[in-house]
């Protein structure tokens, strides 16, 4: 793995400075190292079956979705191509477990050129500190406010859960900007797979700040099991159906 130099000269603790300009602009180049930190509690065997029942409902849910929704799918590809011909998909590099980055898509609900955009945007971050939030964003287009609202610009997602580089629940993947921000406490959300939904979106999505998604990731990580993410998942469908939160 490469390591990001000024990182490494830094403690983790010391990287809680705002994200700049310059740093929106690597956003997507930027690679960063894990540092070394306490390990969470092993549970054994007992770990050993829970992934291998998650990572089996993982390939079970994520080919049946691909199949069921491949009529939106389609729908939504035209729906952003006809808008200003621009490219469907949107790809960014996202940071998986311990560190590890993998190509994350999504559908394009900006305009293009939305990343260059964001530097002057900065200042209106509504989301506090390292990641980068607006409820009204100028560079969302109106197909994209759509797909948003109700997650649907996600769908391409099940592409990385079919490849492992996901499961269907865990903390939501990083860029990498944002984690060279993190704190060492900030850092044990990186200790899982990350996932398409998680505790804090069933429980206010981007209506809480960013302190509060790191506490409920780490309290979804402490109690995680079968029974946890079956209560997650289907708290997800009455979040998606309603949008709340979802900007």
């Amino acid at each position: 793995m490469l390591r990001n130099s000024s990182a490494a000269e830094k403690p983790v603790e010391e990287l809680e400075e705002p994200i700049t300009p310059a740093d929106h602009e690597t956003c997507e180049v930027t690679w960063v190292s894990w540092p070394r930190m306490k390990p969470w509690p092993s549970w054994g065997r007992r770990v050993t079956v829970y992934h291998a029942w998650k990572r089996t409902l993982d390939v079970v849910i994520a080919l049946s979705a691909s199949l069921l929704l491949s009529p939106v799918v389609i729908a939504v590809s035209l729906l952003v191509k006809l808008h200003d011909g621009g490219p469907v998909l949107h790809w960014q590099t996202r940071v998986g477990r311990r560190g590890r980055h993998f190509a994350f898509p999504k559908f394009r609900s900006m305009v293009m050129g939305a990343e260059a955009m964001r530097d002057g945007l900065a200042d209106q971050n509504e989301s506090g500190g390292v990641i980068f939030k607006m409820r009204k964003d100028p560079r969302v287009t109106p197909v994209g406010r759509i797909l948003r609202r109700y997650s649907i610009d996600e769908l391409p997602q099940l592409w990385c859960v079919l490849r492992g580089d996901m499961t269907i629940v865990g903390p939501r993947p990083p860029l990498a900007c944002e984690v060279k921000r993190y704190s060492a406490r900030d850092w044990g959300r990186l200790d899982v797979v990350p996932g398409l939904t998680c505790l804090w979106q069933v429980s206010g999505r981007s209506e809480l700040s960013f302190r509060q998604q790191v506490s409920l990731d780490l309290e979804y990580i402490r109690n995680r099991g079968a029974f946890t993410d079956m209560k997650i998942m289907a708290a997800t469908i009455p979040a998606v159906l309603t949008g709340r939160g979802a900007y």
